[in-house]
């Protein structure tokens, strides 16, 4: 995994209180992408652009973790929008690895604009194609689009706090293979994510 756990435990928690990933090898497979998409990596980081998605990933894991956000999930969706409509999806050619994390938390958390999260997977699809983001941000946002449409999940990354443990919050589109499909991705295996998980259930209880 080309990201410590560190970040992506952090993301999940609030991601659970609201409602990681892999290297940027070989790519997951993001059914509602349209292979017409082409990402075309920086030719240096933008240093300033990098900045700002690290200033608004703080505040977005602020506001979920009982700090101060007076800017909202819905003003960082505008200005994302807006920053992938002039470069496309920001890679790690673009704003570096950490600035490619903070730009997929911040789509991740888009769910007042469906058809917002729709376009970032596409691009961020593109992005992981061109070895320029991270397969496990695409796994992540890929479940996060399908279960806000009631389908089932690809890689099993979006889960509830049930009376049981954590659970997910849709059926796995192929539970027999979802290890194979996680590996893919540069995901953990399934039993030791939700083992992860169930341990930030119990602190959230």
């Amino acid at each position: 995994m080309r990201r410590s756990g560190a970040v992506t435990l952090m993301v999940a928690v609030a991601l659970l209180v609201a409602g990681c990933t892999g290297s940027t090898g070989g790519a997951p497979t993001a059914t509602s992408a349209s292979s017409s998409t082409v990402h075309t990596p920086a030719a240096a980081v933008d240093e300033e652009l990098q900045a700002e998605l690290l200033a608004m990933f703080e505040r977005d894991q602020a506001g979920r973790l009982g700090g101060v956000d007076d800017e909202g999930d819905q003003r960082r969706t505008d200005r994302l929008a807006e920053i992938i409509g002039e470069y496309g999806w920001p890679g790690v050619s673009l704003v570096g690895e950490d600035g490619e994390d903070a730009a997929w938390a911040i789509a991740q958390h888009s769910d007042l604009d469906p058809a917002f999260q729709e376009r970032a997977l596409d691009l961020l699809e593109a992005a992981v194609a061109a070895g320029d983001a991270s397969p496990g941000n695409l796994a992540y946002l890929s479940d996060r689009v399908a279960v806000a449409k009631g389908e089932p999940q690809r890689y099993g990354t979006q889960v509830g706090c049930g009376e049981d443990g954590p659970t997910p919050a849709t059926p796995l589109e192929d539970a027999a293979s979802i290890d194979d499909i996680r590996t893919d991705a540069g995901l953990p295996p399934f039993e030791d994510y939700l083992a992860e998980m169930a341990q930030i259930c119990a602190e959230i209880e």
